[in-house]
């Protein structure tokens, strides 16, 4: 049987904590900034964990479970 593959685009997304958590960054940040608030556009910069009920999905993206 072959080996399996990562996705790659998961891969890109995604990466791991030391606790074994997944950390993600937060979409919404890449174009038309003018109507977004400082505040906003400062909050979207910092990571964000991905979600107990996607964890599962995105590991087996990993190949990590």
């Amino acid at each position: 049987m072959p080996k399996l593959k990562t996705k790659s685009s998961a891969k890109k997304r995604f990466k791991l904590t030391a606790s074994g958590k997944i950390k993600r960054k937060h979409a919404f940040k890449s174009h038309i900034l003018t109507k977004k608030s400082t505040k906003r556009k400062r909050n979207l910069t910092q990571t964000g964990q991905v979600h107990k009920a996607d964890e599962s999905n995105i590991k087996l993206q990993l190949l990590l479970k």
